[in-house]
Formats: C-alpha cells, sequence, structure tokens
C-alpha cells in the first residue's frame, strides 16, 4: 500500500511540475505610422490563438516554456513571425501593412516587401524615441518569408 501511494504522490508532483513550466510574455503591437493595433490575433506555432491584445495594442499571454515561436495577425497586415530568444520576455512589434500589386511579378513585389522589411529596425527604434516602445532594440527574431521562391528544373 505504501509502494502506491508514493508512486501516486511522485507522479502528482511531477505532472505539477511539467504544468507550472510556463513563461509570461508582455508587449505592444503597432504599424509603419506607429498607430495601436486593437484585437491583433496572436498564434502559437500550432497556428492556436493564444491571445489578442487590448485597444491601445498591449498584450500579456502566458505560454510554455518549450515554445519560442508565435505568429501575430491582423486583417491588411502582412503576418509577423517571431522566434524568442531565452532571454526575451517583453515583445514589441512592429506589423507591416500588406498591399495588392497588379501587374509586376512576384519578384518584383518581394523586393518592394524586403524594402520595407529592412526598416523595420530604424522603425522599431523610432517608436522608442517616441515612447511607444519601452526597449530599442527587439529581442525576437524576425525572417523575412518571400511569396516568390525559385524553384529547381524538373528533368
Amino acid at each position: 500500500m505504501k509502494k502506491i501511494l508514493i508512486k501516486c504522490i511522485v507522479l502528482y508532483f511531477s505532472i505539477c511540475n511539467l504544468h507550472c513550466q510556463s513563461k509570461t510574455i508582455k508587449g505592444r503591437i503597432i504599424n509603419e505610422q506607429f498607430e495601436f493595433m486593437p484585437m491583433t490575433s496572436i498564434l502559437n506555432n500550432l497556428n492556436v490563438e493564444i491571445g489578442k491584445t487590448d485597444m491601445n495594442g498591449f498584450f500579456e499571454i502566458v505560454i510554455p516554456d518549450s515554445e519560442n515561436k508565435l505568429s501575430f495577425r491582423f486583417i491588411g497586415l502582412e503576418p509577423s513571425n517571431i522566434e524568442l530568444t531565452d532571454n526575451c520576455k517583453e515583445v514589441e512589434i512592429i506589423m507591416i501593412s500588406s498591399g495588392t500589386h497588379d501587374f509586376i511579378s512576384l519578384r518584383k513585389v518581394d523586393r518592394l516587401r524586403k524594402k520595407r522589411f529592412k526598416k523595420l529596425q530604424k522603425l522599431h527604434k523610432l517608436a522608442f524615441e517616441r515612447g511607444l516602445f519601452r526597449t530599442d532594440k527587439a529581442c525576437y527574431i524576425q525572417e523575412f518569408i518571400p511569396y516568390y521562391e525559385k524553384k529547381p528544373l524538373r528533368n
């Protein structure tokens, strides 16, 4: 009887320990014109919505320690996919507006998008100087995702 009781106690505490390993991420989301982004969806790497921003673009979410990829989506803006670093507790994001491009190739569209994407670091610093962000540099990794990828020719 003692062995079963000890096994149950050990099992209970190991499950509680696994469940308690989480981190709280706070932050703010704005667009290129430094306007707040209310009700922006925050998704995990499985595309499950785990939160939304408030009317001033602020958010606070609790995620497992093992989770390090987040996605932010809003109508009319390009999705922002980020990878959190180990010590990242405050995430401040500038989202780029999405547009339609008629009569030009996807390569050209990607060049135009990438040009705007490269300006995000400068915009982040400017948002910090204006008092919108608390940090002057992002603590996450954000990569450009092109629409067009050159595919190898098949034989």
